[in-house]
């Protein structure tokens, strides 16, 4: 957003001017001022003065009467000024950068490693610099020492960078490893047909790339095999987990949306696909693999370094038009055709960048019918003990989900592959997945691609807007993936796996349709992301309220003393749920002790004295207030609601309390809870309040499902969690504070007993 710069106007500079001196005879007799002298002498004055009047009764007036015409177009280009701009580029007219620039005019290669370095040659650098046929371009930053030097690599250093004349130096951050992106040209500009984008940590395993990826798509050395592919049978699936496939179900890749981490059940059935397109490779690491921050740091056990093996004997995979896998650029190899997809964007976090192109770049491939495969172990990446902090991935776990299901909907009529890039990266930012930086940006990688020699691929027609296919039983291709051991998880997959999967999806089967909404008391952007990951492996969805919004956190706004309030939109939204839980984060849910309850009932804590009480309306002004608010409501409730509560209330002098740390309404009560609520109106009675009220109007108490009324409940909290307090026998424990990352891994850990698969977690 163009942001415009107003400053106020300077005062002048107060002019100094020197007192005259007074004579005797300055002083002359005075004139005669009648009207008419007066008039004449200051005409100019008046004027001026009744113009001015003049000007601001019609400016008044139009502002007030005339204003979408008048002030319309001030308004417009007030506008104009906030919206993105979408960049002008002349495809014909770009003039082409030789390569005698560079230090290197008259090499060529067809084979490129490119990586960022930082430090001095790591022992898997050198060792990918003896590679036969591969020539390694080592990208520096202001990071790197001054010094650095490798016999075998070409070193490109800041100060050569900017004398190479690309556009796309002047948007690149200094110290930051997307400075690839001036190494990609730089590639292409000396002949490249592959790059193999990598990290310095990589090692390929048995030293050669050949071995493991589709180096040759076409010609004597090229593959014609039919590759497996994931089905697409079921079109809302548009994004998997492939580490699932090589055998390592319990791992997910960094750039997986966390909602999808609790899917770990493997593929019913594959199809197949004709090899030949598959213009981005993406292979899976050993040791290290490509893990995001949340699993770094919660399934991290000492200083013990990872060594996280997958099943190399698993075949590859092919992933169909609609579907997505997240592709990094730390073992990844690009064909020339899509060359145009190494464009790192510059605008989001550090750790977000590669996946956000890996993801962009998927969807524009469908345009020129090509499709990403994933390959069994390429690298083995050595673990360092030390990983991003969770703020550099942030732009990943708040956007990533919304991104794969706006690339699947986005539509393009342009007839040119470059012009389709350059639309949907200004749309992309227009829906805030990135700034209109990478606008900018990409108009210049677009026209540094041309300016080198590379020609853009011609579109195909998209297989998306065809019907799909029916896969018939001859089409359907079995494998059932390896599951290897986890014991660095902490967890040793024995036969009692099986047992505590089935668990697991006997708890899905009955919250699958449930909506948990969560208060939360405590700091969500410390939280939000790990509560998601705890509960959404079982229910439907989990919402989350507190009293600050939270954008990209997806956390809703609301006030904890009207948090019922709130429930009627959730309700609207899921309109299809069997149910709507409510829970506050002062409160644990052990959700394996709920399957005995009905899900047709209300659900609440009605027999937990010290969380469900009756006071004497005459202790406090606040409770006479509030039951008076009671009166009012119970006075204009139809028959059937008024009955029901009052068979419930002892007498008109006391009021029913409940703190509501945890109720459930299921879908066949939301229209009673709705009208109720319009009972209510604009009167201020409080959550505590009017949930009893609206439980004991909906229906009578003795109907109510007694599952909750065994939960383990203290009234104060003590000083720090003690396990003396948790149950894993119960089905909800008050309180418990998790305000914290750490707290949250002691949860889990003390609830895995409970839940043993969240062992997993941590």
């Amino acid at each position: 957003m163009l942001v415009q710069e107003r400053s106020t106007p300077k005062s002048p500079k107060t002019q100094i001017r020197t007192l005259p001196t007074l004579h005797s005879h300055r002083f002359s007799e005075s004139k005669s001022l009648d009207f008419s002298t007066w008039l004449s002498e200051n005409m100019y004055k008046v004027v001026t003065v009744l113009l001015l009047i003049v000007s601001v009764a019609v400016l008044f007036f139009l502002r007030n009467v005339g204003d979408s015409a008048a002030l319309l177009c001030f308004q417009s280009k007030t506008a104009a000024l906030e919206k993105i701009q979408f960049p002008k580029v002349d495809w014909n007219s770009i003039a082409s950068i030789p390569a005698s620039s560079s230090l290197y005019p008259e090499f060529r290669s067809e084979q490129w490693i490119v990586v960022s370095v930082s430090t001095y040659p790591s022992d898997s650098l050198r060792k990918l610099v003896k590679m036969k046929g591969w020539q390694v371009l080592a990208i520096g930053n202001s990071l790197t020492p001054a010094d650095w030097a490798l016999k075998g690599a070409i070193f490109l250093s800041l100060e050569e960078q900017s004398k190479l004349g690309f556009r796309v130096i002047e948007f690149l951050p200094y110290d930051s490893f997307v400075r690839k992106t001036v190494g990609y040209l730089f590639a292409i500009q000396h002949g490249a047909k592959k790059i193999f984008d990598v990290d310095d940590r990589g090692e390929v395993i048995d030293g050669d790339l050949g071995k493991h990826f589709d180096v040759e798509l076409v010609g004597e050395g090229a593959r014609q095999e039919i590759i497996l592919q994931y089905s697409h049978e079921n079109p809302n699936r548009t994004v998997v987990n492939p580490y699932i496939h090589f055998g390592q179900r319990s791992v997910w890749p960094r750039g997986l949306p966390l909602e999808n981490v609790g899917e770990i059940a493997h593929e019913e059935f594959y199809t197949e696909v004709f090899g030949g397109k598959q213009f981005i490779q993406q292979g899976i690491s050993n040791g290290l693999p490509d893990v995001d921050s949340v699993f770094y740091f919660t399934r991290k056990s000492g200083l013990e370094d990872f060594d996280i093996r997958f099943d190399e004997r698993a075949p590859k995979v092919a992933l169909p038009q609609g579907m997505m896998v997240p592709i990094n650029s730390f073992n990844t190899l690009y064909h020339t055709s899509a060359f145009w997809a190494l464009m790192l964007p510059v605008s989001i976090s550090t750790m977000a960048s590669d996946i956000l192109r890996g993801y962009w770049g998927q969807r524009l491939l469908w345009e020129i019918g090509g499709y990403v495969v994933v390959y069994p172990p390429t690298v083995h990446r050595h673990d360092r003990i030390e990983a991003y902090p969770f703020s550099e991935e942030r732009d990943l776990h708040v956007n990533v989900g919304r991104l794969v299901n706006f690339l699947n909907s986005w539509r393009s009529g342009k007839h040119r592959l470059f012009e389709k890039i350059l639309e949907l990266s200004f749309v992309m930012a227009e829906e805030g997945f990135w700034t209109e930086k990478d606008v900018k940006f990409t108009a210049a990688w677009l026209q540094d691609l041309i300016a080198v020699g590379y020609q853009q691929p011609r579109l195909m027609s998209l297989e998306l807007d065809r019907p799909r296919a029916t896969i018939g039983h001859g089409d359907r291709k079995e494998f059932v993936p390896q599951k290897l051991p986890s014991i660095h998880l902490g967890v040793e997959e024995t036969g009692t796996v099986s047992y505590e999967i089935g668990n697991l999806i006997r708890w899905r089967k009955y919250f699958g349709n449930v909506v948990l909404i969560m208060f939360c008391n405590g700091p969500v952007e410390r939280t939000a992301l790990e509560w998601r990951l705890l509960y959404g492996r079982i229910f439907k969805t989990v919402i989350i309220l507190s009293e600050t919004k939270n954008l990209d956190l997806v956390v809703e706004e609301g006030r904890l003393d009207h948090a019922y309030k709130y429930l009627p939109k959730i309700f609207s939204m899921y309109s299809g749920a069997e149910g709507f839980l409510f829970l506050q984060d002062n409160t644990i849910l052990n959700y394996w002790n709920l399957l005995q309850a009905d899900k047709s009932k209300l659900w609440i804590a009605n027999k937990v004295p010290k969380s469900w009480t009756t006071v004497s309306v005459e202790s406090s002004d606040w409770f006479t207030k509030q039951s008076n608010m009671v009166k009012k409501i119970v006075s204009m409730m139809p028959v059937h609601f008024q009955v029901s509560h009052k068979q419930s209330v002892a007498n008109e002098q006391s009021l029913t309390i409940c703190n509501s740390e945890v109720f459930y309404v299921p879908r066949r009560f939301v229209a009673d809870f709705l009208d109720l609520l319009g009972l209510v109106g604009d009167l201020e009675i409080h959550h505590k309040v009017a949930i009893p009220l609206f439980f004991t109007a909906m229906d009578s108490v003795q109907n109510f499902d007694p599952v909750l009324n065994t939960m383990r409940y203290r009234e104060k909290a003590p000083a720090t969690n003690s396990s003396t307090i948790y149950s894993i026998h119960v089905p909800a424990v008050h309180p418990w504070n998790v305000s914290s990352e750490q707290d949250f891994i002691k949860l889990v850990r003390i609830m895995a007993e409970g839940d043993p698969l969240l062992a997993e977690l941590v």
